[in-house]
């Protein structure tokens, strides 16, 4: 896990916010404030049986006597979400990392479009409430099945009030992201929730020529592609000139691990970000969701990301 400060923190309530969502709130034991965050944010999970989750901050980023996050019960996950569902109640205590931010925003580029679906609300009510508190003018569109299934709804409505518009397919409600972002053209747009969201939002800004540098999206799931096949490639440290080789079954971030160099490390599947690191020089197979095009050129993740031939890291 590197440096990344893990504490060990008290959980003060648990309680539903839809019925397949869980509230969770977090304290520390014997501190009254919590290491500070910012709106985007992320915190790592740690299970009793070794596994690591990912949750984004729910909360108010100005009361730091706790850190909140909303668990959607997946059935089809890796049992993490089960396992909170099942066990999590008020007084247990899990290491919870601090906060980390690959998904920020910056209330003074200007007017916002935040796109949300599902569970993918949590990141983006955090940015909303910034940005109402900033005083900067912003949209929020909010897809969900109906009002029931809908979470944090009620709390979204008292920030926003008409800067929110919600969809719900049930009642035959259907985002058209082409006609949603025409009308925002020149905002910061921000995406999270299921893929088939993020990824109708990818199109229309393909279509419309979105500036990447004001495109912004947080994924849940890693890059899947069945025809991917990983080759073997050669890693060169660019400060010592140390030559390693990755063998086709192995990650980059395992060879660099062996051999004595150690990078933050959580999900390593592509979509938490710890393992980042940058490179000089080669051809880089991006397999992450969490980097945007704009940081291709320099950064990969070490987890998933692969090179062709030869690639020089900074390190």
């Amino acid at each position: 896990m590197g440096n990344r400060l893990v504490m060990k923190l008290r959980v003060a309530e648990v309680r539903p916010e839809t019925p397949d969502i869980l509230g969770v709130w977090f304290e520390h034991p014997r501190r009254p404030q919590l290491p500070a965050w910012s709106p985007g944010a992320h915190v790592d999970v740690h299970l009793p049986d070794g596994g690591v989750r990912q949750y984004s901050l729910c909360g108010d980023p100005e009361d730091r006597s706790h850190y909140r996050i909303a668990v959607k019960h997946e059935t089809e996950g890796r049992g993490g979400s089960r396992w909170l569902h099942s066990h999590l109640e008020a007084g247990a205590e899990l290491p919870v990392s601090a906060p980390r931010n690959h998904f920020r925003i910056d209330p003074q580029n200007g007017r916002h479009l935040l796109i949300a679906g599902g569970i993918g609300v949590t990141p983006l009510l955090t940015m909303a409430r910034e940005l109402k508190r900033q005083g900067t003018a912003f949209m929020f569109h909010y897809c969900a099945r109906n009002r029931l299934g809908a979470p944090l709804l009620a709390e979204l409505e008292a920030i926003c009030g008409a800067e929110l518009k919600t969809w719900m397919t049930g009642d035959g409600e259907r985002l058209d992201p082409v006609s949603v972002l025409a009308a925002e053209a020149g905002a910061e747009l921000y995406v999270c929730g299921p893929a088939r969201l993020t990824d109708a939002v990818a199109q229309a800004a393909l279509s419309l020529h979105w500036p990447t540098e004001r495109y912004h999206a947080e994924h849940f799931t890693p890059l899947h592609d069945a025809d991917f096949q990983p080759e073997a490639f050669e890693a060169v440290i660019a400060s010592s000139g140390a030559r390693l080789a990755v063998p086709a079954d192995r990650s980059l971030l395992s060879v660099l691990t062996e051999n004595g160099i150690a990078l933050d490390s959580s999900c390593e599947i592509g979509v938490c970000g710890a393992c980042e690191c940058g490179y000089l020089d080669g051809d880089v197979v991006h397999r992450d969701v969490v980097l945007g095009p704009d940081r291709r050129g320099a950064r990969l993740m070490s987890c998933v990301s692969r090179g062709q031939g030869t690639i020089v890291l900074d390190l």
